[in-house]
């Protein structure tokens, strides 16, 4: 499978192809989504709370990001994986955030980056992609932003509010953005800002009108429990078998089932120790 570029990226969007995109973390997961046909992966600050365990994505830093990065380039040799910039990476000045970029593709072996942010971060979007890094856009909710927000909610559902991120998008593209996500806005709004656009939108709880989709791995296949947005969709109910597997793992142990003859290594007795 021949590895989605910046430029087959936006060809699809121009064939009216739609582009798949999933989250994910490490090696398995990875294999896994390329053995799947996955247009693209993010290696999502989400890591934070899907495999971290932290409440907000805040926490996670450059070198934890760099690190999962790295597996998830190892086990998806041929397919567009990018690195997602985790909170002050980027906020500090136009040259940490270009060296900090520079890592995902200079260490971890990713081919783009992805940020958030509209005007505000025109300038450091520039200086990523002038360094010769592709970058992600990212507009609607914004999970580093989520204190700013007041909370994880639906954003562009008021007039002005719209109208901003409808020149966001545009001015993120004329910046040189080659693509865009659009989190939880509403959907028609979202319908407006793709038919706007060159570049393709990825949509995550944005509506089917975007030219692609983003679900974080343990979402959509069912691995967490202890929420559920309403725009994911379980494609697995993972949680509730691993479960069962290891409580079937346990059973066995304590009951002397397993393991089992066909599970041990034999020898010829001759061989064995005597015991004193």
């Amino acid at each position: 499978m021949a590895r989605e570029t910046v430029t087959t990226l936006k060809e699809k969007k121009a064939r009216e192809e739609k582009i798949t995109m999933v989250t994910a973390y490490d090696y398995p997961s990875a294999r896994l989504a390329e053995e799947a046909g996955i247009d693209m992966i993010l290696v999502g600050d989400s890591l934070a709370m899907a495999v971290l365990g932290h409440e907000t994505t805040l926490p996670v830093t450059m070198d934890e990001m760099i690190y999962h990065t790295k597996a998830v380039v190892r086990g998806a040799a041929n397919t567009f994986v990018v690195g997602d910039m985790p909170f002050l990476s980027y906020h500090r000045s136009r040259e940490d955030a270009v060296t900090n970029a520079g890592r995902f593709l200079q260490e971890a072996g990713a081919q783009a980056v992805k940020l958030e942010g509209g005007q505000e971060k025109l300038d450091v979007i520039k200086a990523i992609i002038s360094a010769g890094i592709p970058v992600l856009g990212h507009l609607g909710l914004t999970p580093q932003s989520v204190h700013q927000m007041g909370g994880y909610k639906v954003q562009g559902k008021e007039k002005e509010q719209a109208e901003r991120l409808l020149l966001d998008a545009k001015l993120l593209e004329e910046a040189g953005v080659f693509a865009l996500v659009l989190e939880c806005i509403p959907a028609p709004l979202a319908q407006v800002i793709s038919r706007s656009l060159t570049i393709p939108t990825i949509g995550i709880g944005a509506g089917p009108q975007c030219d692609g989709q983003v679900l974080v791995w343990h979402d959509l296949l069912g691995i967490t429990q202890n929420m559920k947005p309403r725009f994911v969709k379980r494609y697995a109910d993972l949680y509730t078998h691993i479960l069962q597997a290891l409580k079937a793992y346990k059973d066995e142990v304590q009951s002397g089932k397993f393991p089992a003859e066909e599970h041990c290594f034999g020898m010829n007795s001759a061989f064995l120790p005597k015991l004193y």
